[in-house]
Formats: structure tokens, C-alpha cells, sequence
């Protein structure tokens, strides 16, 4: 099973942009579907982004639409997360995780957490003047 660790997680002022990224360990993560969550303080965890495993579709929350851009790496080890147009409200801990409970389309971000979700340990993210 691959272990993933995310990064990229940085201050940044409102309006500022960042990348982020969930790099396997211990295998690829072409066969994959890779869902992003963030969690702010005292909040519940959000599904935010997807990317199924063909990279054919990903799939926004509207919170996230026309902001954020999630994309594989060439190395098959990396997903990406470019979020651009930050705002206090993006403030959290971002996350990446594969599950096959994790479905991924154009349409739709199914998501039915299995005992098989991996998780990494989450890269904060500050938005900040």
C-alpha cells in the first residue's frame, strides 16, 4: 500500500496562489483515483478536489470552481493542487488521499471512506495579511 506525504502548504497574502502536492511512497499512483480534503479549525474535513485515476476527469467543490487545479506528474508518483486566488477562508490543513471508497468523474466526487484510505499527514495552509 502506498504512504503519501503532501507539501507545498505556505503563508501566503489573500490573493496569492500556491501549489500543492501528495507524493506517493512505496508505489505509483496511476491506478489510483486521488481525492483532496482540507480541514480548518474547529471544522469538519472537506472534499475539495479529485482526479480519477485515468486523469481523464477531476472534479471541483463549488468553494474550489475556477480556483484550483488538480493534475499528475510525469513521475506517476505526484498529484498536484494549484489553487490560485487565495482568501482567509482557505485557511486550513490540506490533504490527499487514495481509497476505494474514492470515486472520481467529471460529475461527481463520491466519497465512502473504507478501511483501506490512506492518508497522508496534511500541509498547512495559511491565508494572511
Amino acid at each position: 500500500q502506498v504512504q503519501l506525504v503532501e507539501s507545498g502548504g505556505d503563508l501566503v497574502q489573500p490573493g496569492g496562489s500556491l501549489r500543492l502536492s501528495c507524493t506517493a511512497s512505496g508505489g505509483t499512483l496511476d491506478y489510483y483515483a486521488v481525492g483532496w480534503f482540507r480541514q480548518a479549525p474547529g471544522k469538519e474535513r472537506e472534499r475539495i478536489a479529485c482526479i480519477s485515476a485515468s486523469a481523464g476527469s477531476t472534479n471541483y467543490a463549488e468553494s474550489m470552481k475556477g480556483r484550483a487545479t488538480t493534475s499528475r506528474a510525469s513521475d506517476k508518483k505526484t498529484i498536484y493542487l494549484e489553487m490560485r486566488d487565495l482568501a482567509p477562508e482557505d485557511t486550513a490543513v490540506y490533504f490527499c488521499s487514495t481509497d476505494p471508497g474514492l470515486m472520481c468523474t467529471a460529475g461527481n466526487f463520491h466519497y465512502s471512506k473504507t478501511q483501506f484510505a490512506t492518508w497522508g499527514q496534511g500541509t498547512q495552509v495559511t491565508v494572511s495579511s
